[in-house]
């Protein structure tokens, strides 16, 4: 009992300054194994780096220094300083891939799954990631072009890119080590061995598939995006709602075409170690996936996600809300952010 309460104590403490984003990505093999060399994001730096902090590579919008923390402004850049050239840092190479390869995103829940409790009025799948694909990304990208504005057929936006997945935060398996009930239930429903990675943690992550016209030879761009806002009139600090947006760009080598799993004999590997391993509902998801393709048209309104993780809405300020839900997004004049269920 001591032991439960110093643990949950320790990651109270510790994650009032942790967030996350995409520390890893892998190749998911037919069978659902992590396969290959895995990659980063750009400018990634290790956690076990010398020197390292949780700000290196945390990359919050709006930043905490705006007066109005519901406002999103279109000058926003999507990545993060030290990520906006296409460039790797020591000792964080770039993931190759095949065209069509499915590929895991992984990141730590650092409590805010396991510990709903340290953080009153965020949504009950603790956020919703989005992430997107572009052949032709942007130098100064800004996040408003891309998010809310890109959709899962290529119409979107400026048309330059693809809304490749929406999935919940939580993947309803991964866990941080502490005393609450969510992460003991999980350790034990999803037991592994401790690892040099991931130590005794279990990383959450999304599993999306590159387009299969991803061109061989050329980089692919993917944005990771974590919205996790949160609701107005329940924490006192944010008494007309908060909004949090983080995100993480990396780039891809692709490099020939995968061999389809549809095409293979393999079927995902049950009881398989899960320091290694897909979400199944999420690998399973990509099989007969069409492939997104990027436009050059700039329709006036667009789709949003068409995965079917997705869950909750959010909201927030643009000068007009940009309210994200999980079949459509919806643009109206506002002067207050809005919550639509």
């Amino acid at each position: 009992m001591l032991f439960s309460a110093l643990a949950t104590l320790l990651a109270i403490i510790t994650n009032a300054k942790a967030h996350s984003w995409v520390e890893q990505l892998t190749v998911i093999a037919p069978n659902g194994t992590f396969t290959g060399t895995p990659g980063y994001a750009r400018g990634n730096y290790l956690r076990t780096a010398s020197g390292f902090s949780d700000t290196t590579m945390t990359y919050l919008l709006p930043p905490g220094t705006r007066s109005n923390v519901t406002q999103l402004l279109p000058s926003d850049k999507l990545c993060k300083d030290t990520q906006q050239e296409k460039s790797q840092s020591d000792g964080s190479p770039r993931l190759q891939a095949s065209a069509g390869a499915p590929i895991a995103l992984r990141y730590q829940e650092n409590g805010h799954v396991t510990l709903p409790q340290n953080q009153p009025g965020k949504p009950k799948n603790r956020g919703t990631v989005y992430v997107y694909g572009t052949t032709q990304p942007k130098g100064g990208e800004k996040l408003l072009d891309v998010y809310g504005a890109w959709n899962s057929d290529g119409t979107g936006g400026d048309g330059r890119g693809v809304l490749l997945t929406t999935q919940n935060f939580d993947d309803g398996r991964c866990y941080q080590v502490n005393g609450g009930d969510i992460s003991e239930r999980r350790q034990k429903d999803y037991t592994h061995e401790a690892n040099q990675l991931m130590g005794a943690d279990l990383w959450c992550q999304v599993d999306i598939q590159l387009p299969t016209t991803a061109p061989s030879g050329k980089l692919y761009t993917l944005y990771w995006v974590w919205d996790w806002p949160t609701a107005p009139g329940v924490d006192p600090t944010y008494p007309h709602g908060k909004t949090e947006v983080y995100t993480t760009c990396m780039d891809v080598d692709v490099q020939g075409t995968f061999a389809n799993k549809q095409a293979t004999d393999d079927e995902y590997a049950e009881e398989q170690d899960l320091n290694s391993a897909a979400i199944p509902s999420e690998f399973d998801d990509l099989s007969g996936q069409e492939t997104p393709v990027e436009s050059s048209s700039s329709p006036a309104t667009t789709s949003a996600a068409s995965a079917k993780k997705a869950t909750v809405t959010a909201w927030h300020t643009v000068g007009k809300t940009v309210t994200v839900s999980q079949d459509t997004t919806v643009t109206v004049d506002a002067s207050q952010p809005s919550l639509t269920p």
